[in-house]
């Protein structure tokens, strides 16, 4: 009869994660007025500050100055149910991706168009701060776990896993994502979102050989929080996007760490014109099996004025800057959603 013990802590941790959910939904602008909003666009600017390769013998670093930072733009656009567009572009490089409801896919100058395995999943980049009732939905079965103090302001955390069977669909061939974890960082002061902590194990599985692992963590920090149309949006952040490479030897571990920042320029709401032709993924994707495509997004489309500045994408970055230390990454396609 031990379990009785432990059941009011369970019960705890779940009711006061639905606690923190309602403060965060009033705090952000009611669900009343979030339900009334069908379509969404932000657009913005990033700005690449730092970044870092280490190896098990030496470590390169770059810190960008004010003036030598690459600089680059997003376009996003939202539509109910679970449709979004987003355009990115970084040092010469560009990313499309979006999702009309049912796949998810994605564009890039290395990769190509790629299908998303796995059930429909939300924008990273509308999680930060751009989308509060997305955001709410994401951490319904979330576990309060306690409580921390980011940047000196306490903040209640809220702790979600994905499930076995979604971890299995969303893996393919020798890529198994063994865990994926989110934390949620909801300040105690204002019920606000303030830090995004999301991270995911990938193991490979080679022929005949030792598995290799590789570790994604994102670190997403909001701040400027300010009224649009009633709803609380973040206009301005940094995340910092770790990709940890070890398995094979003790001493043939590597690590990628990029920095970004970006600030919201644009957002509104109920965009007249909008309409579900925006999201129609591309045509090698829409008349291809989509198991037979690869893993994440795609873009093309959206050829709305206002989506000029098109673009930012630290993974860009990311992959570059890898390939240019490492030449052998088993052929990864990176997961890591824009």
């Amino acid at each position: 009869m031990l379990w009785w013990h432990y059941l009011p802590l369970l019960l705890q941790e779940t009711s006061s994660a639905q606690y923190i959910l309602q403060q965060y939904i009033a705090a952000s602008g009611g669900l009343k007025l979030q339900n009334s909003i069908n379509n969404a666009y932000a657009m913005g600017k990033v700005r690449m500050i730092a970044s870092e390769f280490e190896t098990a013998k030496k470590v390169t670093r770059s810190r960008n100055s004010s003036k030598a930072a690459e600089s680059g733009g997003f376009v996003l656009w939202q539509m109910n149910p679970d449709m979004w567009y987003v355009e990115l572009a970084l040092g010469g490089s560009k990313v499309h991706a979006g999702c009309n409801g049912k796949l998810v896919w994605r564009h890039t100058p290395w990769l190509g168009a790629h299908a998303a395995k796995g059930p429909v999943r939300p924008l990273r980049r509308a999680l930060q701060g751009l989308d509060p009732r997305t955001t709410a939905s994401m951490f319904i079965n979330a576990r309060c776990i306690g409580e921390k103090k980011i940047n000196e302001e306490d903040c209640f955390i809220l702790k979600l896993c994905a499930d076995p069977s979604t971890l299995k669909a969303r893996s393919e061939g020798p890529a198994e994502i063994i865990r994926h974890v989110l934390f949620g960082y909801f300040s105690q002061k204002t019920g606000l979102l303030v830090h995004l902590e999301d991270s995911h194990l990938t193991r490979i599985q080679n022929n005949g050989g030792d598995a290799v692992y590789w570790e994604t963590t994102i670190n997403s920090f909001l701040d400027d929080y300010r009224p649009v149309e009633g709803i609380m949006i973040a206009h301005s952040g940094r995340s910092v996007v770790t990709l940890f490479r070890f398995g094979e030897t003790a001493m043939s571990h590597t690590k990628t760490k990029m920095e970004e920042a970006w600030t919201i320029e644009e957002v509104a709401f109920n965009v007249p014109g909008l309409s579900i032709d925006c999201f129609i993924p591309p045509s090698e994707l829409r008349f291809a099996s989509v198991s037979e495509a690869s893993e994440l997004p795609q873009g093309q489309r959206m050829k709305s004025k206002t989506a000029a500045a098109a673009a930012a994408a630290y993974h860009a970055k990311v992959a570059q800057f890898q390939k240019s230390h490492e030449s052998d990454t088993n052929n990864i396609n990176w997961t890591v959603d824009v």
